[in-house]
């Protein structure tokens, strides 16, 4: 089998590789095996030194990996250059913190000592997707690799290249043999591989159906597991928020990444009294948006990654036409390239499917509501749990507010987005367990009890 990777915005054929066999992936897993034992019983401040020069590595070829990420997926190049960026500050935060996150935690007991150890488990497959080829990976890898486990990559078929890519990081950072490596498999060899239980733990960042495929696989091997999976952010305007800095933001947090991103705000609601404002507004810095090559570092939005997802989009966008909406759809035709051109529906409802699925392009919906009652109330009208934000005048009122959202993050005056120094994840379908933080790093550790008497 072929891996292919094609430039979403010329259509062209970037790179073609070869797929690794079941049989070729059983003998680097033996290896990584092998490697867990020298790398897990180095000091954590000697592992974190090779994470470390993968950040200088990052840096010093920011140019080249931004350039590989938009190739393959289309993104804009000044967002992939913040994406490289925000790789190396990952690395930065966990080889200055790691060893303190890991240090023994001593419980005060009627015994002579107590105390809980945070010990590596072996292996870690991690199947990772396209939409940030590159940071989806480092903020699962970084992390488990400090904690002194083996890692393992199965990254979506049509960025091989990142994929790749990260791999020559770490190779050029130092890092051992085997502790890091890419496997080039479809999804069909990576399900094997967990359900064989030759890994140790699995975490998955993707689709609802994907997580729940490999949870029940990872479920039956009794192996710990990570899954954030989609989002419908919620980004609720109250009557008293600062209306023009809350729509400008929020077209930076529809339109990121053509609207690719699991916690992009995909639900505008709106207090009716400003509902009209907003949505003029909207509008107005939304036409402000270039769309075109990804290459330039003007452009704001380049293609979508695939061009089943223009198909896709374009039902959406038709169902909700069909419902009651007259959607606002700017930037120019393209002749060639992915592209869908970003597009504000305005009097959404909650049955339209662009409220109701997680969207993965550039469409935004306004939702009125009367109050904040009922923002709450549609903000949590959804099966995922990922991310909202809650814009009000009042700190404290949206605070009060932010507490009721269903969700695993919460932003007041602000966009979602992730940090290595706080917890990420979600609730409901969006998924089980956390990255990033100190919470992140235990995911994937033995929290081991130790007890010692006279």
């Amino acid at each position: 089998m072929k891996l292919k990777s094609v430039n979403p915005y010329t259509e062209e054929l970037n790179w073609t590789y070869d797929a690794l066999s079941f049989k070729d992936c059983q003998h680097q897993i033996e290896m990584s095996k092998t490697a867990f034992e020298g790398w897990s019983t180095l000091p954590v401040e000697e592992r974190v030194r090779y994470i470390a020069r993968a950040a200088d590595v990052l840096r010093r070829n920011k140019q080249v990996y931004a350039e590989v990420i938009t190739k393959e997926m289309g993104k804009p190049i000044k967002e992939s250059l913040a994406e490289v960026e925000k790789c190396a500050w990952a690395c930065d935060y966990y080889a200055e913190n790691a060893a303190g996150f890991l240090k023994d935690e001593i419980v005060e007991t009627e015994a002579e000592k107590s105390y809980v150890s945070f010990e590596p488990l072996g292996v870690i497959f991690g199947i990772m997707p396209w939409n940030f080829p590159f940071w989806q990976v480092f903020r699962f890898l970084v992390p488990a690799l400090a904690a002194g486990n083996v890692c393992l990559l199965k990254h979506a078929s049509n960025v091989p290249g990142s994929a790749l890519e990260i791999q020559k990081v770490f190779l050029e950072a130092g890092l051992p043999e085997n502790v890091f490596k890419t496997l080039l498999i479809d999804s069909k060899t990576a399900m094997k591989i967990i359900d064989c239980g030759i890994v140790d733990g699995v975490s998955l960042t993707g689709s609802v159906g994907a997580g729940s495929a490999v949870g029940e696989l990872a479920g039956k091997k009794i192996k710990p597991l990570v899954l954030e999976l989609g989002g419908s952010d919620p980004f609720i305007v109250l009557e008293d928020a600062d209306v023009d800095a809350a729509a400008r933001m929020a077209v930076t947090a529809r339109f990121i990444n053509a609207g690719q991103s699991c916690i992009a705000a995909k639900r505008f609601i709106v207090i009716e009294d400003v509902v009209v404002e907003f949505s003029e507004k909207f509008d107005e810095y939304m036409q402000q948006l270039k769309v075109g090559d990804p290459m330039d570092p003007e452009t704001d939005i380049g293609p979508v990654a695939k061009k089943v997802f223009v198909g896709e989009l374009e039902k959406v966008l038709k169902d909700a036409e069909k419902k009651g909406s007259r959607p606002k759809i700017h930037g120019q035709e393209h002749e060639k390239g992915y592209f869908f051109r970003p597009a504000l529906v305005p009097a959404a409802s909650t049955d339209m499917k662009v409220c109701s699925l997680e969207i993965f392009g550039p469409i935004a919906p306004v939702i009125m509501v009367k109050d904040e009652d009922e923002a709450v109330e549609v903000a949590n009208s959804t099966e995922f749990g990922l991310g909202a934000a809650v814009w009000s005048g009042d700190p404290e009122r949206a605070e009060r507010l932010a507490k009721r959202i269903k969700s695993g993050f919460v932003v007041v005056n602000g966009m979602v987005k992730s940090d290595p120094r706080l917890p990420f994840g979600g609730i409901k379908k969006s998924g089980v367990g956390r990255e990033l933080s100190h919470y992140g790093l235990k995911e994937f550790v033995n929290i081991k009890t130790v007890v010692v008497n006279k």
